[in-house]
């Protein structure tokens, strides 16, 4: 039927992760965007949670297609869940702009699945995906090639605003294209889908012009080595640290696999370049003084095995804080990722280095979303019939109704829903489907820097694996432990509850001694246990049960 068209987000509308939204038209289905969630401190043994695809496999089975998918950018929670989900749909093409399409297909390759995403240039014309004809808009956001996606239809045009700012003085002076917004909308919208994070700070999102003059400030104080953190899809943020490093004479040098990765793929694609000679590679750092060195290290939420977590623990080879050391977080932590962060922070101060962060100075990191008046700025550019918020928790939903109607849309125009909700747009008018069940999906990633296996666990699985209770006491002094260990084991044969209890605290024991200096990172050590625990587990059983450490101060 062509005069129905169905909208049901599997992820990312009331909430601000997993983003995955189903357009349909009789037996096509349109797919924007497969992202990633992200585990907070209450998930134990739970890593990354994924979109629930039952609905687009039922789909598929009740004999409709899916004929295509598009990706906005390059962020974990706009593609990130691609090699998760890939492996149980059919094949279909999947299109995005360039350095999106280079950040999926390295993930795509790294997980050893050949399928790969299309590049669609900004000025490339349209993308026919059966019944949907999609236009590529570039916007700004935190991650260079950001679009937003026109939608043509039978029933009427959409526009697919996701994450975006109106950056008027972007670093790489590639600014988001209103007239293209313009021309596109005056061919009439139906709904506008849009971005709606910041929609409860006032006026516009801020310009990104002052980071680069705050970073050369910093440096101009700084004496030792000079660390900022910030997201790795950052690549102007890069570009601007490598800019204040030049102007200093310092060299660069990038820690961390995924700074690495993504400088390489910049370097490839042209958006980014570095002087000869500028760059030192991580194994040469002891061949410069510390003041001639700016680092890009990975990690700025914190993660348990990144580049700087292992700085800040004294656990990097080549790297060690000091006293005159600066460390800048450009980057503010996402939220759940607070108490990983703040603890991270207070193990780099008691090492001696000074730390900038947004809760002290705000002058390093700005948001990549719209503020309110940003927003009201797309709605008059798209002029949409109706207008649905995504990308956002409910309240920020809400008090995007807030900014609509001070836009003079009314109530039945703005379209607040949740996850699972369909959407019906027919040339009357529209209603609401039958709610769909969602269920979360949790991955649980049992990893060192580089990855090296991943399990879709739910909590059928969960019960079938097993699970293990480390309880450790530590002497805080000196992270050694003060008396045996006491393991639980359950879902294990009586023989193999023996031999955990019996070698993993050997385990534990060996490599808690490899340490030997005071715990100034609890959070840090839980995670350490845990993961000697999971190793340990998984090499001798193949087994990967839900591990819980509990570590105990004396």
């Amino acid at each position: 039927m062509n005069n129905i068209l169905t909208y049901t987000p599997l992820g990312g509308v009331g909430d601000v992760t997993k983003n995955m939204h189903v357009y349909e038209m009789g037996n096509e289905i349109l797919v924007v965007d497969c992202g990633l969630g992200f585990a907070d401190e209450t998930m134990l043994g739970v890593e990354l949670l994924l979109p629930d695809i039952s609905y687009l496999k039922n789909a598929v089975k009740s004999g409709k297609k899916i004929v295509g998918m598009a990706i906005t950018h390059g962020h974990e929670d706009h593609m990130g869940a691609l090699p998760f989900l890939l492996p149980d749909l059919p094949w279909f093409p999947i299109v995005a702009s360039p350095l999106t399409a280079e950040f999926a297909n390295g993930k795509l390759k790294e997980f050893g699945l050949t399928q790969r995403v299309q590049k669609v240039e900004f000025d490339g014309g349209e993308v026919k995906f059966g019944q949907f004809s999609l236009n590529f808009i570039r916007v700004t956001h935190s991650i260079p090639d950001t679009s937003h996606i026109f939608i043509k239809t039978p029933v009427g045009n959409f526009y697919h605003g996701s994450d975006f700012k109106f950056e008027l003085s972007p670093f790489d002076g590639k600014r988001s294209d209103l007239k293209k917004i313009s021309d596109l909308s005056k061919q009439g919208v139906y709904c506008l889908m849009s971005d709606c994070l910041r929609s409860e700070e006032k006026g516009h999102t801020p310009s990104e012009e002052g980071i680069l003059r705050a970073l050369e400030e910093e440096l101009a104080k700084t004496s030792g080595k000079f660390i900022v953190t910030t997201y790795s899809s950052n690549i102007a943020r890069l570009n601007q640290i490598i800019a204040a490093a030049a102007k200093f004479g310092r060299k660069i040098c990038f820690v961390g696999r995924s700074t690495i990765n993504t400088k390489e793929m910049a370097e490839s694609l042209g958006y980014m370049k570095i002087a000869k000679g500028m760059e030192v590679p991580l194994d040469q750092l002891k061949n410069y003084k510390d003041s001639n060195i700016v680092m890009i290290a990975a990690g700025s939420q914190g993660q348990e095995n990144s580049a700087l977590t292992r700085i800040a623990n004294g656990d990097h080879k080549d790297i060690k804080l000091k006293n005159g050391d600066t460390v800048v977080f450009s980057a503010d932590p996402i939220p759940g990722n607070e108490i990983s962060v703040n603890s991270l922070i207070d193990t780099m101060l008691k090492q001696g280095a000074r730390v900038i962060y947004s809760g002290i100075d705000d002058r390093f990191h700005v948001s990549g979303h719209a503020a309110s008046e940003d927003l009201a700025m797309l709605m008059h550019l798209v002029n949409p019939k109706k207008v649905l918020p995504i990308g956002g928790t409910y309240k920020q939903m809400v008090q995007y109704k807030h900014i609509a109607k001070e836009q003079e849309f009314s109530d039945k125009d703005i379209l607040l829903i949740e996850n699972g909700q369909p959407v019906i747009f027919t040339r009357e008018g529209t209603s609401l489907g039958k709610k769909i069940s969602l269920k979360n999906v949790y991955v649980d990633q049992i990893s060192g820097e580089e990855v090296e296996s991943f399990v879709l666990r739910d909590r059928q699985k969960l019960a079938t694996e097993g699970v293990v209770i480390v309880m450790v006491e530590l002497d805080a002094s000196n992270g050694q432990l003060a008396d045996k260990p006491n393991i639980i084991v359950r879902g294990f044969s009586s023989q193999e509850a023996q031999e955990i209890s019996k070698d993993l605290a050997k385990q534990l024991k060996n490599s808690l001694s490899q340490k030997k200096k005071p715990v100034t990172d609890w959070i840090y050590t839980r995670k350490f246990v845990g993961e000697i625990s999971e190793r340990y587990i998984f090499k001798a059983f193949r087994k990967r049960p839900l591990v819980l450490p509990v570590v105990i101060e004396v």
